[in-house]
């Protein structure tokens, strides 16, 4: 009978927390792990952010597995230009992507000459260096870094190719209720520049607003278990980093 009790007792306690737990991650914050580069300079392959899921409110994908439980938004609140957010694609309604919000409903966006238009206004870039390599996949490329301003003031870092590969584009034009996203590392980057992919995001995608870093590691250098090449792996520079 005290076995019993015990067991009873133990299998309460795993469902509360289970419970607690999707609580937590469905309705406030929710790591998420960055495993492709196509926002470096700002988030690096290995790097572990919190988001915070009230940010603009509630839809079926804040919770997990996007429940038909929620129709439209709960709560709502309008991002703002620049902010780096989770979101749903919308090519599945599954995957999760994680990039910077560049287009409002109803902004045209359009590349023209390598630079960034944003309702016919250029821009603004000034370049910080030319010598960086970054990642793209599994392969490092040299670019140029620049420092952006967007329409409404903010700044952020962003890459190009030397090559600026990526030149000219048609004229995006956001629709009604839908956001446009593009990569920080610009030539290397599925963002929503490919519409058949990714294209414009519905404001029901969004999961939610990156904050900070929490842990970051480099483990193509060595593996978790090999403690001594920790001072390589592990980036304690990116601990506790704020995400602009």
């Amino acid at each position: 009978m005290i076995t019993k009790n015990i067991i009873i007792d133990n299998v309460k306690t795993i469902f509360y927390a289970l419970v607690i737990a999707i609580v937590i991650r469905s309705l406030f914050i929710q790591p998420f792990y960055i495993p492709s580069s196509s926002m470096e300079p700002t988030l690096l392959i290995g790097d572990r952010l919190f988001v915070t899921k009230y940010s603009y409110g509630y839809s079926k994908h804040s919770f997990p597995f996007s429940p038909p439980i929620i129709n439209g938004k709960l709560f709502s609140m309008k991002p703002k230009v620049g902010d780096v957010i989770v979101f749903k694609t919308p090519a599945d309604n599954r995957t999760d992507y994680i990039k910077r919000l560049i287009g409002l409903p109803g902004d045209n966006i359009q590349f023209i000459n390598g630079d960034l238009f944003v309702n016919n206004n250029q821009i603004l870039k000034s370049r910080t260096s030319q010598n960086d390599k970054i990642y793209c996949g599994k392969q490092t490329i040299d670019v140029n870094t620049f420092v952006e301003k967007l329409p409404n003031g903010k700044t952020h870092n962003s890459v190009y190719l030397k090559s600026y590969s990526f030149q000219y584009s048609d004229n995006f034009k956001v629709p009604s209720q839908h956001y446009f996203f593009l990569g920080d590392n610009r030539d290397c980057s599925k963002d929503s520049r490919y519409l058949t992919s990714v294209g414009y995001v519905h404001e029901d995608n969004l999961v939610g607003k990156a904050q900070f870093i929490f842990f970051s590691s480099d483990f193509r250098i060595g593996s978790i278990f090999s403690f001594w090449k920790w001072h390589k792996t592990i980036r304690f520079d990116r601990f506790f980093k704020k995400i602009i």
